[in-house]
């Protein structure tokens, strides 16, 4: 019994022990039960809507969840001290204590810095404080304002070193020159490379500027040249507007604008010229060149132009995907008659995560649809300034008025131009790309990207039975349909690591890309019995000769570029930076010696501001010193056939009998040069970028050498030696050396006014050091052949080795004579007031500007905000080729003369020879855009924003130049030429709308 009553002892004792620990444990688990509870609130943006996404994660815990589609969220917390934190894309992170509350309500406020921190660079991305290239980065609410028509002209007067020149032509694009010239070569080859959400090489043409979140210019080649050999004029990458996480977008936005000529050259009316010739003792007209009439051709050939344009977006992203779509329409009215643009952009865009987001795939399909009318411009623009105002553009019985005895420099009818000769253009490009990411392992990702984009051109041009350019040819049509194909893969890793105080990023990839142009046809013919179908119908022409059949003669060229390429980027205690890449690049388009070439960069950065010893210097916010070197090549505008023997009809080459039959003759029009390659460019730069009172004040300073050897450039040479009289061959060296400077400021911040400013200013000198290599040398290379009343033989620019590109060779003017007569300076240091030899030419002064400036500043008041921009180049030189070939007094009875010309001698009769009188200063400064906007924010959920503005483009302009406008084009291999091909510029007056829904 003992025995027994001693276990059910230690049974109890056992039981008692666990009964007391379980009713430890409840009491315990009741008083972290009783500490624990729920936490509910809405997450909202800065304008009181719902912020789905948003994550929110209890710290003591580390659990997290997102809020819903309307904002709300649903945590457990385990006690009063707990802390939540919301964490949400774009926005700055925000941590709330809970204390005894119950629900949390929480205001995410937008994070200017990150979203303007991040920098697009090749193959990736990186925070602007990790930068040691050369890279601006303009976001989407700094771009310029107004009738824009293509995305370029968002950047205008933005970035130190890029000029972009503006045409007021609609169908024509700007010309872009990044840190000077450094080909002698025109169009493509001098433009920079455009990379558009990761695909090298994508038109332009298919964005629309709303639908555009930022661009970032590369400018060293320690920047380009994991670019390769089409980077050597800078790289400007695109990133198209996407949704953010959790957010679904709808936005809307249009513009109606008016354009007007913003000057006309002043020349006389019918009155003032006749009172000129009777003045002068000159007959009287006959009624073929005098009705009695004063007519303005300037203003009959112009219109008030009217544009217009509508952007509608649409985007979501979710929790595994994100989409998205977008159209665009814009007309653009040219402000003279017949000449107008009218695009329609259609994008559509869907990317997928899967398996905890280590796979991403996605596809982009993008449609633009381009038509352009056009006139014949070559003959238009210089006939309303030429042709003489005395008569008027119409018969007695409604036909055009011509009198085709007449010579001169205008001798055809300009509305008979306009109307009787057009020319119509459809462009249509399809570009789609997809892509696939997958994370391998941590830090590892393999991506591949593949696209392909279509281009089809269409252009149609006819000349009626009564245009004066083809006269007795019973209407001309032309007609020709090409389409180029471009086929793009990229396949590349990216291992991304931090291991302590060491950050480590590499890239390692290959591309392929295959164009294919020009696949298609084109060919004119004439006689149409009317001009009803204009060009529709060619079977319907009845030409009298073979002859009058030409067909276009251009190739089908495929060209392949096959590409390696390889980037390091190491960083140690978030002071010092280094990186380091390589791109292989070999091509078809080149002699079968080079196909193949090698651009290796090398760049550091030094974080100063990170180091212990600047504690001491608060004032200072930022400051980082760059240094880079790199290689980038420019095979822009080549094509499979530049380095290749080519054999057609030579130039004047006419058909001829063969065996009974007429045939065309064949021969060699193209030299093989086995030894071509691209141009090679080398930059070396250094830069400070720095911030002052917690970067109130930013900006950078950058310091470049850039060395361009192996110049392409087509030349003369012997026929006994060579197949044809011109090869094309690398036969020069060039430099451009220059400085940028770049200040931004926040001058006034309150809670209510906010002024932004920001300054940039470069200056580029530009030599040619050689013109020679190996057994090609040239001592010079003449260019710039104006033409006009026996100086069709003579060039006005020219190339020579210690010069700039767009040096000016002239005739010296020497004033007049005592007779009124002009005078110039011969070679041997005498005088004459005949028109002097081609070897009396002087040297003097370049088209290149010493300083090219932009000025912007934003102004935040409430709801209001007011936006201007003012610009221009100073030291430059344009000769004014259109006033010389006005100031004609002793053809005023075959062509009309400017007011200019009233102060002129009559008995001058060298009045017009293009000389150094007509060199004039290209400096300017104007008003380019100014903008006022009011924005309202209403506190309901359909509309997140409305925003209304009024802008103006070209507002005024300051410059002593007599032209039409100073801003011509300084790129290509002729610049600062204005010689009766101007565009009229033009004024142009905007309202416009945002909605955000």
């Amino acid at each position: 019994m003992e025995k027994h009553y001693r276990s059910i002892f230690r049974l109890w004792q056992r039981s008692g022990k666990t009964i007391c620990a379980f009713v430890l444990m409840f009491v315990a688990s009741s008083v972290a039960f009783a500490q624990q509870r729920t936490i509910k609130g809405t997450v909202t943006d800065e304008t009181n809507l719902p912020l789905p996404g948003v994550v929110v994660t209890v710290k003591s815990t580390g659990k997290a969840t997102s809020t819903t589609a309307n904002g709300i969220y649903q945590v457990v917390v385990s006690g009063p001290d707990d802390v939540i934190k919301f964490t949400f894309l774009g926005s700055l992170p925000k941590e709330v204590t809970v204390g005894d509350k119950k629900v949390v309500n929480v205001t995410m406020v937008t994070d200017t810095k990150q979203l303007k921190d991040v920098v697009v660079i090749g193959y990736g991305t990186a925070s602007r404080k990790d930068v040691t290239g050369a890279i601006t980065s303009v976001k989407a609410d700094e771009f310029n304002q107004g009738v824009l028509t293509t995305p370029a002209e968002l950047l205008q007067g933005k970035v130190a070193g890029l000029n972009i020149t503006k045409s007021g032509d609609p169908n024509k694009p700007p010309a872009t020159v990044l840190r000077g010239p450094s080909t002698l070569r025109d169009g493509a080859a001098i433009q920079p490379f455009y990379v558009i959400d990761g695909v090298p090489g994508a038109s332009i043409d298919l964005l629309a500027p709303a639908d555009i979140e930022s661009i970032d210019v590369l400018k060293d080649a320690s920047s380009t040249a994991i670019y390769g050999s089409r980077a050597a004029n800078g790289v400007i990458i695109v990133t198209t507007r996407r949704a953010k996480a959790g957010q679904t977008r709808l936005t809307y936005s249009a513009y109606g604008a008016v354009e007007n000529v913003s000057k006309n050259i002043d020349v006389l009316t019918g009155d003032e010229l006749r009172k000129y010739l009777t003045d002068n003792g000159v007959p009287k007209l006959s009624t073929a060149d005098d009705d009695g009439s004063n007519t303005n051709w300037q203003k009959l050939a112009e219109r008030t132009g009217y544009s217009q344009n509508h952007n509608l977006s649409y985007g979501g992203a979710g929790t595994n995907s994100e989409y998205g779509a977008s159209v665009n329409y814009m007309k653009n009215n040219g402000i003279l008659k017949n000449t107008s643009l009218e695009r329609t952009i259609y994008k559509g865009y869907i990317n997928q995560r899967f398996f905890n987001d280590r796979l991403k795939l996605g596809i982009t399909l993008t449609n633009s649809v381009t038509k352009n009318n056009d006139i014949f411009q070559a003959q238009v623009l210089p006939g309303i300034l030429f042709y003489l105002p005395t008569v008027g553009p119409f018969n007695a019985d409604g036909t055009y008025k011509e009198n085709y005895t007449r010579t001169g420099s205008g001798p055809l009818n300009p509305l008979s131009l306009i109307n009787n000769n057009f020319i119509k253009t459809e462009n249509n490009k399809t570009l789609i790309n997809g892509f696939a990411s997958v994370d391998i392992l941590n830090g590892l990702k393999f991506t591949v990207s593949a696209s392909t984009q279509k281009e089809q051109n269409n252009v149609n041009t006819y000349s009626t039975s009564q245009s004066g350019i083809y006269v007795n040819a019973g209407g001309v049509a032309v007609r020709s349909a090409y389409t180029n194909t471009s086929n793009v893969l990229e396949a590349y890793f990216n291992y991304d690591r931090v291991f302590g105080k060491h950050s480590l990023k590499l890239l390692g990839g290959y591309s392929y890309q295959q164009d294919r142009n020009n696949d298609g046809f084109g060919v004119q013919t004439q006689g149409f019995s009317n001009d009803a179908l204009t060009y529709n119908f060619l079977a319907l022409s009845n030409p009298t000769q073979l002859s009058q059949i030409i067909f276009n003669p251009n190739y089908i060229s495929t060209l392949r570029q096959i590409s390696f390429y390889a980037r390091a980027q190491y960083q140690f205690s978030d002071k010092y930076l280094l990186q380091g890449s390589i791109r292989e690049d070999g091509s078809s388009a080149f002699g079968v010696n080079h196909r193949h070439g090698y651009f290796p960069a090398a760049s550091a950065g030094w974080k100063i501001t990170n180091e212990d010893f600047m504690k001491s210097v608060p004032v200072i916010s930022d400051l980082k010193l760059r240094a880079g070197y790199g290689v980038s090549g420019n095979s822009l505008g080549f094509d499979a056939f530049t380095a290749q023997l080519i054999y057609g009809v030579p130039p004047g080459g006419g058909k001829f009998l063969s065996n009974g039959n007429i045939v065309n003759p064949i021969g060699p029009v193209r030299n093989p040069n086995p030894d071509l390659k691209w141009e090679s460019t080398a930059t070396t730069n250094i830069g400070l970028d720095f911030g002052i009172l917690n970067n109130r004040i930013t900006g950078s300073v950058d310091y470049y050498i850039k060395k361009t050897s192996d110049l392409i450039t087509t030349l003369q040479v012997s026929t006994t030696q060579y197949f044809y009289q011109y090869l094309t061959a690398n036969v020069g060296k060039m430099k451009n050396t220059g400085i940028e400077v770049v200040i931004n400021a926040i001058p006034v911040k309150s809670q209510a006014f906010t002024w932004r400013t920001s300054l940039n200013v470069s200056h580029n000198k530009n030599v040619v050091e050689s013109l020679s290599q190996g057994n090609l040398a040239l001592p010079y290379i003449q260019t710039a052949q104006l033409g006009g009343k026996g100086q069709s033989g003579n060039f006005s620019q020219i190339i020579q080795p210690g010069y700039a590109l767009g040096t000016f060779d002239l005739w010296h003017y020497m004033g007049k004579n005592a007779n009124g007569v002009s005078t110039f300076q011969k070679a041997d240091g005498s005088v004459v007031a005949t028109q002097p030899l081609t070897t009396d030419q002087f040297i003097k002064y370049d088209a290149q500007p010493k300083l090219i400036y932009g000025w912007s500043n934003s102004f935040f008041y409430k709801g209001f905000d007011l936006n201007f921009l003012v610009r221009g180049v100073y030291g430059n030189k344009i000769l004014n080729g259109t006033l010389a070939s006005l100031n004609n007094p002793a053809d005023a009875k075959l062509q009309n003369i400017p007011r200019f010309t009233l102060g002129e001698s009559f008995k001058d009769i060298n009045a017009y020879l293009v000389s150094d009188r007509f060199l004039e200063s290209g400096s300017y400064l104007r008003l380019d855009n100014a903008t006022l906007g009011y924005t309202i924010k209403p506190h309901i959920q359909a509309i997140k924003s409305l925003r209304f503005y009024a802008s103006g483009n070209n507002i005024f302009i300051i410059t002593k130049y007599r032209g039409v406008d100073p801003e011509v084009n300084i790129g290509g291999l002729t610049p600062g030429i204005d010689n009766r091909d101007f565009y009229p510029k033009t004024r142009t007056f905007s309202l416009g709308m945002t909605a955000s829904f």
